[in-house]
Parts: structure tokens; C-alpha cells; sequence
């Protein structure tokens, strides 16, 4: 390699899309991400193809679909010999490095049962060089920083619990009991920051990983009281909770999996209602507020030590957050804000596409074989994905895709979900797919469930379809595509290998 090419890959945690660009965006200061959107290329129609954070982050980091790769849980094993995005961009000469996670529960028929790396989920993936440990339930050494700094705080489990002045009980709004300059995202981005100075003269890859906005929704000092929660626009929901799981019958179990009592570790017993959703929302807008900044300083450092033009700069999110929409919580679920992610890329040497947005459909799975692609390293039959370099080059290919396609898990193997016990699911038969082709998303079950059908062109996401005369077509047409998408996409680690009198041949499923 003469000329550097660096890789800069940033994973937000749980950020909706329309923070970005749509409903919410005019309620939140984004500006360092609004300022790389005029200078990248966006993409409008971009999805996770799984969640949550484990699955979502082994198919972001692999290109594959979970179907394939089958780390479909937070704690499912990943296969030690999947190939991601760590392993092939070693390849191409580049060291790895993570700041951060990336929640890969590791593979038991190769670690000793006492093996850190099996007593956690959160382990790094295979072949990345952890740099900075920040891993959500761990953190030491944040842990380690606030300490030297002079913070006293007992256990890690009262790190995310909020300061409650004047002995009153905790409130949704109240600060965390850090400053803002020592926040977990400050110090990730300081960290990175100090380190990656020292490889200005090599080739380097990172993949920067914030675990913010993510639960539990505790914000320093300005960040916690940044918006008013009676300023914000209420949840995109029917009248009634009651109403919303009359939708289907996997609804109203998705209204129990996650709910505000969860993400606040230190407001137990309280109630949902208007005012804690409201509140709620705020502070997570405040979350995205202060990723945005320290996004900023990054930027800011590649300009100063003259990097940004040598260096492909990726951001997006691992999977999206309901915030109360459909009287729902987390990502475990079938709508669109659990599953729409932002995406916003910027190529070097790309000027004449600075400010583009795309609408093409595109999935999760796309990022890796665009980096090595970019990097020009083949890029694995096991891939799903596909490169976006034509789409950032102005060009949408005549043969892509669309429709996007999502899978979601939900099952649990140490306590059965809220799904299993109110739907008597077993644990390989609780899933489903999402097909979404701009009109339409169609949800098919692997259990005994009936399919959801919304047209988005009429009630959208409030009016299941499914059963009406009028869609039969519509619902035999889609469920064709689905069926035929994931015959098309079964695992081609091995599938496009052939043992022959000559030895070993291989075709290339990509370009």
C-alpha cells in the first residue's frame, strides 16, 4: 500500500434513524454529525439485520445474516472459525484495533469452562486487537479512571445510578455523579484519541464503539436536563396500551420484555406513564447529544493531523430503541425503529457525492464487504452483504437488492422470555423474519403465529393486514420473496467450494 488508507468505523449504541434525519431530528442538537453528513454520503434506508447488541454486531462485523452466522442471542456462542471483518482486514497488513466491545459471546468447544473469555458475552470477536477495554458490564478501566480522579462510588453497580440531591428519592433527569469531562464517553474518546496519534504514519483500522445512547438512561451534567420532556413530541403509539397488543399476539409480551423500570438501575417502583416517558426520552436525547460531541473531537483530529482525506470514516448504530412508540421499549420487537439505523459514510476522494443521500435499501451486513472492498482484499464467500462503494460513487447497481430483511430471536435458554411463557414457544421455534420492500413489512413466525402484514401506504405499523381479502396477493408475493431470499443467502462459507480429482476449486460469490 503507497498511499495511506485508513478505516475509522463507528458504532453508536441503540440509535434511532430519525435522530439523525426524521422525527426526532428536529427535537436533538446532532451538529458534528449533521456537519459529516454534508461531507458523506447518507443512507436513508439503512437496517440492522438482527438484534439486539450480540446478534446485531455479529452480523455487522461478519456481513452475514444471522441465519447463517447463528449467534441469533446476547450469550449465543460465534463460531471460532467465522471469518469478519478482524480476520480479513489482518490480510490486508492492518492491525485491528477496538476501542471498546463488541459483544461476542466466544465459542465453549475451544475455552476451558473457567476461561474469562466464556464468562461473559461481551468478550471481543475474534481477531481484533482490544485496545480499550469498555465493555458495558465490566469497564475497568473507567472503573480504574474515576477512581485516580477522586470519585467514590462503592460497587460498578452504583457507576449508573444518579445523584438525588437533598436526600429525595431518584428522579427520571437527575445528573449521574460524574462530570461530564469523565463521563464513559468522554473517556473513550480521550483514549482513543491519545492512541491512535501514535500510528499517524502507519495504515491503521479502528473500530470505535460508544455505548451511548444505550440504557440505563443516566446523563452528567449539562447532558441530563439538555431537553425538556414536555417540549418533546409524545411516542408514535395507539390510545392505549391495551389497543397496541391487540395488534398481534406477540405484542403485548413486547410490552413487558423491556420497559423504563429497566434502563434506570436506580429508579426502582416507579410507573410508566406520560411523565417517565417523556422523561425518559429527554435524557436519551441527551445521551445522543453528547456522542455527537465527542464525534466532533474525533473529526476534528483527523483534520488536525491532516488524516481526514486519507481516511474512510464509517458511523452508524448497532440497532435502533422504540422509546415508548407503540407502548414499547428496547429493540426486541418487529417495528422500524428497532431495526432502522443510521448510516453515514464518507470515501475519500469522493467530493463529487459529498451531501448525497441514499435511498436504495441497505442492511447492516453491507459494511464489511464495503471496507475491504475499499481496501481491495477479496472479500469472503461467507459474506452476505455487498459493497456500497458503487452506491457512494453515485451509481445504484441494476441488480440491487430491493427490499431489506431482518431476523429477531426470542428465545432464552437460562429462563424462558415472556414470549415463550405466554405463547408456549420452544427455544428453536421462537424467531422471525422481517421482509420490508418500501410499501410493505411482512413479519413470518417459525412458531405457530400468525404473519403481520403493515402498508405503509395506509395505517402502516398500527393496522395488521395480514388477513384481508384485499392483500392475498400481496401477502403470496412477499412471502415467495422471503422464502426465496433466504434460500438464495444459506451460508456460503463452504457451499461455492468444490473437492475434485485436481484438488480444491472456488468460485467467487462476490465480483
Amino acid at each position: 500500500m503507497s498511499a495511506q488508507k485508513n478505516v475509522l468505523f463507528i458504532t453508536i449504541d441503540q440509535l434511532r434513524a430519525d435522530c439523525v434525519a426524521g422525527a426526532l431530528a428536529d427535537h436533538v442538537d446532532l451538529p458534528n454529525l449533521r456537519a459529516l453528513m454534508q461531507d458523506a454520503v447518507s443512507f436513508d434506508r439503512h437496517y440492522t439485520v438482527t438484534s439486539p447488541c450480540g446478534p446485531a454486531r455479529v452480523s455487522l462485523l461478519t456481513g452475514q445474516y444471522a441465519m447463517n452466522h447463528r449467534s441469533v442471542r446476547n450469550g449465543t456462542p460465534l463460531r471460532h472459525d467465522t471469518a469478519n471483518l478482524a480476520t480479513e482486514i489482518r490480510k490486508a497488513g492492518y492491525l485491528p484495533m477496538v476501542f471498546g466491545y463488541t459483544d461476542t459471546a466466544a465459542d465453549p468447544r475451544i475455552h476451558d469452562p473457567k476461561d474469562p473469555a466464556v464468562q461473559t458475552y461481551e468478550y471481543p470477536m475474534n481477531g481484533f486487537h482490544e485496545m480499550l477495554e469498555m465493555r458495558m458490564e465490566m469497564s475497568f478501566p473507567w472503573r480504574a479512571h474515576l477512581i485516580h480522579k477522586g470519585y467514590e462510588f462503592g460497587g460498578y453497580e452504583n457507576v449508573y445510578k444518579p445523584v438525588t440531591p437533598e436526600g429525595r428519592e431518584a428522579r427520571i433527569g437527575d445528573p449521574a455523579f460524574y462530570r461530564a469531562e469523565d463521563s464513559d464517553t468522554a473517556f473513550l474518546t480521550d483514549r482513543f484519541i491519545d492512541t491512535i496519534a501514535g500510528y499517524h504514519t502507519e495504515n491503521w483500522f479502528a473500530h470505535l464503539t460508544y455505548i451511548r445512547p444505550h440504557w440505563p438512561l443516566i446523563a452528567p451534567e449539562p447532558y441530563n436536563r439538555m431537553y425538556d420532556p414536555k417540549a418533546l413530541p409524545m411516542p408514535t403509539r395507539a390510545a392505549t396500551p391495551e389497543e397496541a397488543a391487540a395488534l398481534h399476539p406477540f405484542m403485548g409480551p413486547a410490552q413487558l420484555k423491556e420497559t423504563p423500570a429497566t434502563p434506570f438501575f436506580g429508579f426502582p417502583g416507579f410507573e410508566v406513564n406520560d411523565e417517565v416517558t417523556q422523561g425518559a426520552r429527554a435524557v436519551y436525547l441527551g445521551l445522543a447529544t453528547e456522542v455527537d460531541h465527542h464525534i466532533g473531537r474525533v473529526v476534528k483530529y483527523l483534520k488536525d493531523s491532516e488524516q481526514y482525506d486519507s481516511t474512510l470514516l464509517i458511523v452508524t448504530a448497532d440497532h435502533g430503541e422504540l422509546l415508548g412508540d407503540h407502548h414499547a421499549w428496547g429493540k426486541m420487537s418487529v417495528f422500524d425503529a428497532a431495526y432502522r439505523i443510521p448510516l453515514i459514510v464518507r470515501l475519500p476522494e469522493n467530493a463529487a457525492q459529498a451531501g448525497a443521500r441514499i435511498d436504495a435499501p441497505t442492511e447492516s451486513i453491507d459494511i464489511v464487504p464495503t471496507i475491504l472492498d475499499w481496501i481491495g482484499q477479496a472479500i469472503p464467500n461467507s459474506v452476505d452483504g455487498r459493497s456500497l462503494l458503487p452506491l457512494l460513487r453515485g451509481s445504484v447497481p441494476s441488480d440491487w437488492r430491493a427490499f431489506s430483511f431482518s431476523e429477531f430471536d426470542f428465545a432464552d435458554l437460562k429462563k424462558p422470555t415472556v414470549w415463550q411463557q405466554e405463547l408456549g414457544t420452544g427455544a428453536s421455534e421462537s424467531c422471525l423474519g422481517i421482509l420490508r420492500d418500501g410499501r410493505f413489512t411482512l413479519v413470518e413466525f417459525a412458531c405457530d403465529l400468525p404473519p403481520i402484514l403493515f402498508d405503509h401506504a395506509h395505517n402502516g405499523e398500527f393496522e395488521n393486514v395480514a388477513d384481508d381479502p384485499d392483500y392475498a396477493a400481496d401477502m403470496l408475493r412477499l412471502t415467495r420473496v422471503m422464502l426465496r431470499h433466504r434460500m438464495r443467502n444459506m451460508d456460503h462459507t463452504l457451499s461455492l467450494d468444490q473437492i475434485t480429482s485436481n484438488g480444491p476449486i472456488r468460485q467467487a460469490r462476490h465480483g
